[in-house]
Order: structure tokens, then C-alpha cells, then sequence
């Protein structure tokens, strides 16, 4: 067992009195600096190995008609060292090591602000109050992003057009410099800047709970600045599904709620600066989940993340049998039966299995209960699939019901929003699933903000364009995939649902929403599973396709989902990307290209010693024309060679080293 040692330095400095005006940080490593000045206006700017992050940005905060951050008074000063080895259950790797320096300036009126410079993650900052009451509202924030030159952004503008907030975060990225941000136009974070040479940086934000997410619009100059969905005043549910989208805000971003100890401060979201001094420090980067809150759930060994069978992608299209394919007991029991015989931990019953509009009542084409049984039987657990808000009315009963029969967890679909209402409504839904052993897959969902470290029972999150995108889009998601690693994944999670076995070239796809394909070649579709962190990850094809192709199956069903350790070990945003994970004692490598194709050489050494046996899944000599053509093989590999790698246009492949 690995011994966590944690050091925690605190050292109280009461400031010079409220003459002093400009307090400085600094990271451990000394590479990263923040200076806070206290002027009229709160600043704060930011450097990286001498290069300027950040120029001098605003932040404040408007509650119950005060702006906390202007004519400001300092009353003291705290300063915090910390370097400890945090556990990551359920994250890119096992264990994490923290080390940072925080400043916390104590402000009149029961407030404080406190900013943070860690060691290879970031900065971040974030305001604390012991004095607000229950009813008080923020209405205004001021989140500023000032930047001194025009640098390129990756853009990922937000879907809705009457309502901008109302979105499902899954939109692709636009590349753009900072000055063409569109006027009029929100965008959901992370975003990405490009600043000098190979300096990267993400604004994002954490630990959100009963708050708004932050997005970002056009500031003064090469600026951003934060945006905030108000608190809903007047909102529509749907009568076919139970969606509910807002018709009206109010002037309110979030309303104060009670405290569970008076005595504690309430802390509002960290406002993050991850940076990264290339772009392959980006997939890697933890700045998201060290600022999170630590696990309230306690015991989490109840906890089993895995791999699924999904039925909606593939749209129930199974073959060879002499029942109706549908959503029906004798279609799921097939699904149940082939995760058996190939060790797949779990069965989902997607969209239909109950009423649209009552979770607790079920489909009468289903037996639920003799599923669970025959599932218990062999080894396989479900996972129910509902609409957030009609899961929340009942949510209590719900949990209740379907842990007594077995159920192990919920797919929790179409927030599409993250106002204080739907961010308060998530951590509702997690803590009570948590409470009855359930665990929760958040669909239709913003980015993640560390809530899998504070309710590790959350254990994936969509906001991503995803391959259900291949059911009915015809834009390029090759492009796509190594691009999305760089700036959202570093957030957390992705529920993207891979595993396609219909794979096209450019040339061949067209979208299918009955008989839906993948872009790219085969070996692509199972490096995701290497490159895309995913602790329940999805086999999206149908039972049929996957026996047909038993040995793609086979490969698949045998690769973990969670990790000791990951690396990236060659990569360019929008190119390509090779990932390396060790599970154990035995490394995973997984790599993608654009529709370029790409020949690597891979440099080993630093994983492995010598020589070693390993498997190798690669796209095959005809890739180029047909996506489904793969090689898988076994090789002899020497750490002091260079491995070379083909890949063939939007194709893959998976190294794995015993």
C-alpha cells in the first residue's frame, strides 16, 4: 500500500496594516507568480516562466447590494504552503501530488479572497464569506480575462440561439483569435488560449455547487470575461419527455441558501487559470480536481467502474434472433447475455424501459425485475437511464426502489443548463444515488467541475460532442477527437460512447441513425479507449456486430478503465495524440491522427526496460480504403529502439507492453 504523506505549512502574516496594496505569490517551483493589487478594483495578473499569463484583471462579486473587491480594506493576510499526495480514485491516476502556495486576503465585512499558484497545474482564486445569510442573492460578478496580445482561442460557442444559456455543451471548437470573439456570443469553458511559443492556457472553472457555471463573452480589448446564467424565473416542461427549459431569468445569479455549519465559510467557485508550458501537459493537467472539495461520501469501495453495454446508439438493431428486437425483456437479456459471455460489468437500458413523465413506472414490455435477477445470475449489473428532472421528483422513492431490486446506477440525461437550480439539483441527485449505493453517469451535461472527486459515485460526464453525433451529423468529429482532449478532458471524464464497428474513411461516411458508423478506421475506435478518460465506458454497438467481430470484442473487454498512472507522450492539438497508461505492471499505448495519416517514433525508455513482449493493435495495410481493415499482432519490443508507428488517415493504434 502506498504511504500518503501529507505537509501542510501554515503561516499567519498580518499585512502592514491597509496600506499594503500589491501582495505577491508564488508557486513552489517559483515558475508561476501571481500579483494581486488592491486598488479601487481588485486585480490580479499572472506569470509563467517570465512570460506574462495574465494581464491585470478585475474580480468582484455584488451580494445583497455590496460589491465585495471594490474599496476593498485588507485586514490581513494569510499565507498557506501545502505539498501532500492526494488519492485520485477513479481519475487519470491513482494517487496525485499537490503542491502549492496560497494567499489569503481577509476583507472587511466577514469576506475573504484567496488565490492559489500550484506547481505544474495552474492558479486559481476564489471569494469566501462567513457573514452572508440565508436569502441573500448575488446578482452581479465580475470574472475578468485580459490578455496583452491577440492570441488564437479554441471557441466552444454555446448551441442556443433564443436562449444562449440553454445548451448541451456539445458544441466543436472554433479557432479564432481573441479580437474576433463574436460580439453578442457566449462560450462554455474551458476555452483555451495560445500565448507565446508553446505556452497554453485554459480558463475554466470548479467546484461549482449551488452556483452558476462560468461562460465567457468579448471583454474590453483581448479580453474575456465570465458570464453567468441567472436564477430562472419562469420556465416550460415538455409533455413528451419531461425536459424543462427556461421561458425567463430573473436578476439573480444564485440566492444564498442555508449553511449546514454556521460556523464554517461559504465558498463560492474557483475561477481557474490552468497552464500548461506545452500542449501535451494539457490532457494531463489536474488543476480541476485538486481544487474540488474532498469526498463526502465516505466508503466508496462499493464503487465499480467498468465497461458497458448500450443499446440506444446502435438502436436495438440486433440480428439472428427469433424474438421483435425492441425495448423488451427478451432484447435485453440478449444484451445481458452477450456481457456475460465477454465480462462486460454492466447492461444500460436507455430511453423507453419506463413512462416518459414517471420513473417509477415501468414499461410493460419490461420485467425489470426478472432482468436484475437473470443479470445478478450472470455476473452483469444494470444501469437505468432518466431525465433529470423527472428522476428528481420522485428521486427519493426512485434510488430507494431500484437499489432494493438490484439496480447499480443511473444514466441521468438532458440537463442542458447550469444555473443554480440544475447545478443544486446534480449534487442533490449524487449525494441521494450515494446514499442507496447507487452510482450516476451525467449525461446531457455540462463540464465537469471536480464533482467526481467530491461524489466519486459520479463516475463519467458527457459535454462533449460524442459518436451519437454519427447517428445524424456529417462535420468532421476526426478533427475533432484530437482536439477535445486538450481542453476538455483536462476538466474531467468524458462520456463520448465509442466502440463503433462500422468504420468509414472520409469518402464512405454518411450518417445512419438506425445503422450508425464511426468515422475513421477501426483502430481508432479502440485507442479511444486508451486516450479518453472514461471510468464506465460505453461499447455503443449492438450485440450482433460485436460477435461478428469477436476478436475487435475480445480486445476491447480485456483493457481497464481506470489507471495507476498516464503520460502523454507526442501530441499536437487538432493533429494527433499518443497517450501511454499503466494499469499494474503493464502500459497501454494508445494513438490518433487527424485525416492525415502520420508515421511516429515512439521513444519507449522511459516506460520499460529492456526487452518485452507486446500486443499490437494497428490500422491494417488497407485502412486508407476501407476503416474496418486492422492488424492485431504480437511483436518483440526493445526499450532502446524507437518504435515506429503508421497510421493510416483518421486511423489508430493500440501498443499494449506486458
Amino acid at each position: 500500500m502506498k504511504r500518503i504523506l501529507t505537509f501542510v505549512f501554515l503561516v499567519a502574516l498580518t499585512a502592514s496594516g491597509a496600506q499594503a496594496k500589491v501582495y505577491k505569490l508564488t508557486s513552489p517551483d517559483g515558475r508561476t507568480s501571481v500579483e494581486v493589487d488592491v486598488q479601487r478594483q481588485i486585480t490580479w495578473s499572472v506569470n509563467h516562466g517570465g512570460l506574462r499569463v495574465l494581464a491585470p484583471s478585475v474580480v468582484s462579486m455584488t451580494v445583497a447590494g455590496k460589491e465585495v473587491g471594490y474599496q476593498a480594506k485588507v485586514r490581513d493576510d494569510i499565507r498557506r504552503k501545502v505539498d501532500r499526495t492526494v488519492a485520485a480514485p477513479f481519475w487519470r491516476q491513482a494517487f496525485l501530488e499537490e503542491r502549492y502556495n496560497e494567499l489569503e486576503l481577509v476583507l472587511a465585512d466577514g469576506w475573504s479572497l484567496t488565490f492559489r499558484a500550484y506547481d505544474g497545474e495552474g492558479v486559481a482564486y476564489r471569494f469566501s464569506a462567513t457573514e452572508v445569510k440565508a436569502g441573500d442573492c448575488v446578482t452581479a460578478e465580475r470574472a475578468e480575462f485580459n490578455f496583452d496580445r491577440d492570441y488564437t482561442t479554441y471557441v466552444p460557442y454555446t448551441s442556443g440561439t433564443t436562449n444562449p444559456y440553454g445548451t448541451s455543451f456539445e458544441s466543436k471548437y472554433t479557432v479564432a483569435p481573441l479580437s474576433q470573439f463574436k460580439e453578442g456570443t457566449i462560450a462554455f469553458s474551458p476555452l483555451l488560449v495560445c500565448l507565446e511559443g508553446s505556452l497554453r492556457v485554459a480558463i475554466t472553472d470548479a467546484d461549482i455547487e449551488s452556483y452558476p457555471g462560468m461562460f465567457l463573452k468579448k471583454g474590453e480589448g483581448f479580453g474575456l470575461k465570465g458570464d453567468f446564467a441567472p436564477v430562472p424565473e419562469a420556465v416550460h416542461e415538455t409533455p413528451t419527455r419531461g425536459q424543462v427549459f427556461v421561458d425567463t431569468y430573473s436578476g439573480t445569479l444564485a440566492v444564498i441558501k442555508e449553511n449546514a455549519s454556521k460556523k464554517a465559510p461559504r465558498h463560492f467557485p474557483w475561477r481557474a487559470l490552468a497552464i500548461a508550458g506545452s500542449e501535451t501537459n494539457l490532457p494531463v493537467n489536474n488543476l480541476v480536481y485538486l481544487l474540488a472539495s474532498p469526498n463526502r461520501i465516505g466508503d466508496i469501495s462499493w464503487i465499480r467502474p467498468g465497461k458497458v453495454a448500450w443499446d440506444w446508439w446502435n438502436n436495438w438493431n440486433i440480428t439472428g434472433v427469433d424474438f421483435k428486437a425492441g425495448i423488451n425483456t427478451q432484447t435485453y437479456k440478449y444484451y445481458i447475455d452477450f456481457a456475460s459471455r465477454n465480462g462486460i460489468e454492466y447492461v444500460v437500458l436507455d430511453e423507453g424501459w419506463s413512462a416518459p413523465l414517471d420513473i417509477l413506472k415501468i414499461n410493460p414490455d419490461i420485467d425489470l425485475r426478472e432482468l436484475a435477477r437473470y443479470a445478478a445470475e450472470r455476473n452483469v449489473d444494470l444501469v437505468l437511464w432518466a431525465v433529470c428532472y423527472v428522476l428528481d421528483k420522485d428521486l427519493e422513492k426512485a434510488c430507494q426502489t431500484y437499489a432494493k431490486m438490484g439496480i447499480k446506477g443511473f444514466k441521468v440525461d438532458f440537463m442542458d443548463r447550469d444555473d443554480q437550480e440544475v447545478t443544486e439539483m446534480l449534487y442533490r441527485i449524487a449525494s441521494t444515488a450515494a446514499r442507496h449505493h447507487l452510482f450516476v453517469d451525467y449525461h446531457g451535461m455540462y463540464k465537469p467541475a471536480g464533482m467526481n472527486r467530491t461524489l466519486p459515485n459520479v463516475l463519467n460526464f458527457e459535454g462533449v460532442w460524442g459518436l451519437e453525433q454519427m447517428k445524424w451529423a456529417r462535420e468532421d468529429m476526426v478533427e475533432y477527437d484530437v482536439t477535445f482532449p486538450f481542453i476538455r478532458m483536462l476538466s474531467g471524464p468524458v462520456d463520448y460512447t465509442q466502440g463503433a464497428t462500422r468504420n468509414a474513411q472520409q469518402k464512405d461516411y454518411v450518417p445512419s441513425n438506425s445503422n450508425p458508423m464511426s468515422q475513421g478506421t477501426r483502430a481508432r475506435q479502440v485507442a479511444e479507449y486508451i486516450i479518453f478518460d472514461s471510468p464506465f465506458v460505453m461499447l455503443c454497438d449492438n450485440p450482433t456486430a460485436y460477435m461478428k467481430e469477436q476478436e475487435t470484442t475480445d480486445f476491447i473487454t480485456a483493457l481497464p478503465t481506470v489507471w495507476d498512472e498516464t503520460r502523454i507522450l507526442q501530441g499536437e492539438i487538432g493533429k494527433y495524440l499518443v497517450t501511454a497508461r499503466r494499469s499494474g505492471e503493464r502500459w497501454y499505448v494508445g494513438g490518433m491522427t487527424n485525416w492525415d495519416a502520420r508515421d511516429l517514433s515512439l521513444d519507449l525508455s522511459n516506460l520499460i526496460k529492456g526487452t518485452h513482449v507486446a500486443t499490437y493493435f494497428s490500422d491494417g495495410v488497407n485502412a486508407h480504403r476501407n476503416g474496418t481493415d486492422y492488424k492485431l499482432e504480437e511483436l518483440e519490443i526493445q526499450s532502446r529502439k524507437p518504435f515506429l508507428v503508421h497510421m493510416a488517415p483518421g486511423g489508430g493504434f493500440v501498443l499494449i507492453i506486458e
